[in-house]
């Protein structure tokens, strides 16, 4: 016999700003109640819109005694009233109906600090979502997410993935499945460009690579193909920017080691380990002219020049003329 489904804990506590993992944390809750209860009722609010003597309305029990999730967002931003309330309902929780859950999300940050605190110390299920900004992080989220779609990627498809899809969870969340489930299960590098390969070799990363190391023609090529696809000006316009504060920074820390410098620069080895190879080309007066021209082109795209496509192929072919032949 299948074990009895386990009811979720009365009250939850989702802390953090990264939103689809504050999503999946609602909704693990909401799955959870529904196995327990198919005919569950939810709610959803954002806290702020409470009324006071609301909240004691969502978290009473139904004339039919129908079971309910009551989900309140955004709960760091709210008055003292409704923090209160929903501290005391917190400390009542013995006294709680049968079947009501009580779901708060909250940024975690400074804001509201006492409200989530409070929560936590009356003994709510906690969920920490915090936002993912470090490469490390970003890469062991896809490998998480081909593992949770059953099955395993390559270290260098991970990168490839990154490099065509872009920091965007959602984004990386569903490519991933897609991968896992084209590929059997098996994601490596040649899987990744295969299924991706307009996005990941026309990006203003792709540009931006081919500028560096002062392949002219090449950069001109793939700059006119990213814009018949459509990739936003000011993408690429980012990108080359970034190429090159790149090389400058670590142009500047010589020759040291890759893996001592990603601390002290704040980005990973292997983004250093490129930059160093493209470095060999350039010359401190061409990167400060090139720091020009990408500061003016970045200007360019947002509205001073009337045409952004000619103002990014006028970008690369400077860059190019500024890079040591």
């Amino acid at each position: 016999m299948n074990p009895e489904p386990v009811p979720p804990m009365p009250l939850h506590l989702i802390l953090g700003e990264e939103e689809l993992l504050v999503e999946r944390a609602v909704q693990i809750v909401i799955d959870a109640a529904r196995r327990s209860d198919p005919e569950v009722e939810v709610r959803r609010i954002r806290a702020t819109d409470l009324v006071p003597g609301e909240l004691n309305e969502l978290v009473s029990p139904s004339l039919f005694a129908q079971g309910r999730v009551v989900v309140l967002g955004a709960a760091h931003e709210v008055g003292k009233d409704i923090a209160d309330a929903l501290l005391d309902h917190a400390r009542h929780l013995s006294q709680a109906a049968h079947g009501i859950v009580l779901v708060v999300t909250h940024a975690g940050a400074g804001r509201g600090k006492a409200l989530a605190e409070g929560l936590r110390a009356a003994g709510a299920a906690i969920s920490e979502c915090p936002r993912i900004t470090r490469f490390e992080d970003r890469a062991g989220f896809v490998r998480e997410e081909v593992q949770r779609a059953g099955g395993r990627i390559s270290a260098g498809a991970v990168i490839a993935l990154l490099d065509a899809v872009g920091s965007d969870l959602r984004e990386l969340a569903s490519a991933a499945a897609q991968l896992t489930t084209d590929s059997g299960g098996s994601v490596d590098e040649t899987a990744v460009r295969r299924y991706h390969r307009g996005r990941a070799e026309v990006t203003g990363f792709s540009v931006a690579e081919k500028v560096m190391t002062g392949d002219r023609a090449g950069a001109l090529e793939t700059l006119r193909w990213a814009m018949q696809l459509g990739v936003p000006h000011v993408l690429v316009a980012d990108a080359l920017a970034d190429a090159v504060r790149t090389v400058a920074r670590v142009s500047a820390s010589g020759r040291a080691d890759p893996y001592r410098l990603a601390s002290a620069l704040g980005m990973p080895p292997w983004k250093i380990k490129k930059a160093m190879a493209q470095s060999r080309g350039w010359e401190r007066d061409g990167l400060a002219q090139a720091m020009q021209v990408v500061a003016a082109v970045n200007a360019d795209v947002k509205g001073v020049a009337a045409d952004a496509d000619y103002a990014l192929e006028r970008a690369v072919l400077a860059l190019c003329a500024a890079r040591r032949r």
